[in-house]
C-alpha cells in the first residue's frame, strides 16, 4: 500500500476521534449544559445527520478542485468549528458545531475514499478502504478512551481541544502526500454518475451498510451508561471498555480487508450472523461485567468488519461513478449512524433501560440479514468482485459464479 494511504488514514483518525468520542462523553455533557442523556446523545446523531447530507454534496462541491485542495479545505474547516465547540457555553450553538464539521469531515472522507481507491490497483479496493478505515479504528482504540480520559481529568471539552491538535499534523501530512491536480474524474458528468448510482446491486448494498451501522451506534453511543449502570463498572472502566472495542475494530477492519476482495460473502455472511448473535448475548448478559466487557470487543470486531466489506462492496458497483462513489458511500453509513444513536434515544427515553439499544442494535441486523437474502432471491444482491487482473473476464452479466458473488443474507454452500 502507498505511504500517502496511510497519511490519509492520519487525517481520518482525527476526524473519527471527534465522530466517536461522545460516547464516553456524554454523561459529562448532559450535566453541564443542563439537558438530559438522550439529548446529549443526540449531538452524535447531529453529526451523523451532517454526513449524511454532506457527504454527497461535499462531494459534488469538490469535483472541480484538486484533491489536495479540497481536503486541505475540508479539513481546515472542521478544526475551527472545534475551536468553537471547545469555548461554547450554548448546547445549541455546540449542535450547529457538530453539523459543521460533519458537513467538513463528509466531505473530507468523500473525496479521501476516492483518492484512496485511486492509489491502488483495480483489484485491491477492499484492502485500501481497509487502510483508510484503519484510521477510523485507530480512533476507537486510542482517540475515543483518550478523550473519555480527558473528560473525567479535565472536562470534555479537553476532548475537543485535542481533537483541535491532532488535525495540525494531518493538514501537513495531505501537503505532502496528495497531488495537487484536478482529478481526471471530473471528466464525468453528475447526471451519468447519479444514473450508474441508480444500480440495484449498488442500492441494495447501500441500505445494507445504512443498517449494520445503525446497529454500531446505536449501541456504541450508550455503550457509557450500559457499562456503569447496567454492568456497574466504575466510571474509571469506560475508557478501557470503549478501547477494547475500538481495537476489536481495527482488528475487524484488518481482517476483512484481507479477504473482502476475493470473498466478500465469507464475511458478510458468517459475520453478519455472528453479529446478530452477539448483539443477543449482550443484551441479556449485559449485568455480568465480564460478559459485557468481552462482548464490547466482539461486537467491535463483527460490526467493523461487517461495515468495512460492505463499503468495498459498494466501491466496486460504483466503478462507474468515481467522483460519487466515496459520497455516497459515506452518506448510506452515516444514514446508520444518526439513525442508531436516535433508536436508542427513543427507547431510553420511553423507559426501557440502556440494555434497551442492545436489543435495537439486534433488531437492525436481524432486519439486514432478512434484507439481503430478499435481495438475493431476487437478484438484486449479485455483487461483482475484482480479483485478479483479469477480474472482469469472469463476470457473466455482472455476476460471477464462485464464492466471492456472496452476499448478506445468502445462504452458504
Amino acid at each position: 500500500m502507498p505511504f500517502g494511504l496511510y497519511l490519509l488514514g492520519l487525517a481520518v483518525f482525527a476526524q473519527g476521534t471527534s465522530e466517536f468520542m461522545l460516547s464516553g462523553l456524554v454523561p459529562d455533557i448532559a450535566r453541564e449544559m443542563g439537558v438530559s442523556v438522550p439529548a446529549a446523545g443526540s449531538l452524535t446523531s447531529a453529526f451523523a445527520a451532517g454526513m449524511v447530507v454532506g457527504a454527497p454534496l461535499m462531494a459534488v462541491l469538490a469535483r472541480r478542485w484538486s484533491r489536495r485542495t479540497a481536503l486541505l479545505g475540508f479539513l481546515g474547516a472542521f478544526l475551527v468549528v472545534h475551536v468553537v465547540g471547545a469555548v461554547t457555553d450554548s448546547f445549541a450553538v455546540l449542535l450547529v458545531t457538530r453539523v459543521v464539521g460533519a458537513l467538513a469531515n463528509a466531505g473530507f472522507l468523500a473525496v479521501a475514499v476516492v483518492t484512496a481507491v485511486a492509489m491502488v490497483d483495480a483489484d485491491a479496493k477492499g484492502r485500501a478502504t481497509s487502510v483508510l478505515l484503519g484510521g477510523v479504528t485507530v480512533a476507537c482504540v486510542a482517540g475515543v478512551p483518550g478523550g473519555a480520559v480527558l473528560g473525567q481529568l479535565w472536562g470534555w471539552r479537553a476532548a475537543f481541544w485535542a481533537v483541535v491538535v491532532l488535525s495540525v499534523p494531518a493538514l501537513f501530512a495531505i501537503v505532502r502526500s496528495v497531488p495537487g491536480g484536478v482529478s481526471g474524474a471530473a471528466r464525468a458528468s453528475v447526471r451519468d454518475e447519479v444514473r450508474a448510482l441508480r444500480e440495484p446491486r449498488l442500492q441494495v448494498a447501500l441500505l445494507l451498510g445504512a443498517l449494520v451501522n445503525g446497529a454500531t451506534f446505536c449501541t456504541f453511543t450508550y455503550l457509557a451508561p450500559l457499562i456503569t449502570s447496567v454492568a456497574r463498572l466504575g466510571e474509571a472502566w469506560v475508557p478501557l471498555v470503549l478501547a477494547l472495542f475500538g481495537f476489536g475494530s481495527f482488528v475487524g477492519v484488518a481482517v476483512a480487508g484481507r479477504i473482502a476482495d476475493a470473498r466478500p460473502g465469507r464475511v458478510l455472511v458468517g459475520a453478519g450472523v455472528a453479529l446478530l448473535v452477539g448483539w443477543g448475548l449482550l443484551g441479556l448478559t449485559a449485568g455480568n461485567p465480564v460478559a459485557a466487557v468481552v462482548l464490547a470487543f466482539v461486537q467491535g470486531v463483527l460490526s467493523f468488519g461487517v461495515g468495512s466489506t460492505l463499503i468495498s462492496r459498494v466501491l466496486y458497483e460504483a466503478a462507474e461513478a468515481p467522483t460519487l462513489a466515496g459520497g455516497f458511500a459515506t452518506a448510506a453509513f452515516n444514514v446508520g449512524g444518526a439513525l442508531g444513536p436516535w433508536l436508542g434515544g427513543l427507547a431510553i427515553g420511553a423507559g426501557l433501560g440502556y440494555r434497551s439499544p442492545v436489543w435495537m442494535s439486534a433488531v437492525l441486523v436481524g432486519l439486514a440479514l432478512v434484507v439481503g437474502r430478499a435481495a438475493r432471491r431476487t437478484g438484486a444482491l449479485a455483487v461483482r468482485v475484482s480479483n485478479g487482473a483479469h477480474a472482469d473476464s469472469a463476470h457473466v452479466d455482472g455476476v460471477r459464479s464462485d464464492d466471492s458473488g456472496r452476499a448478506l443474507g445468502q445462504p452458504m454452500e
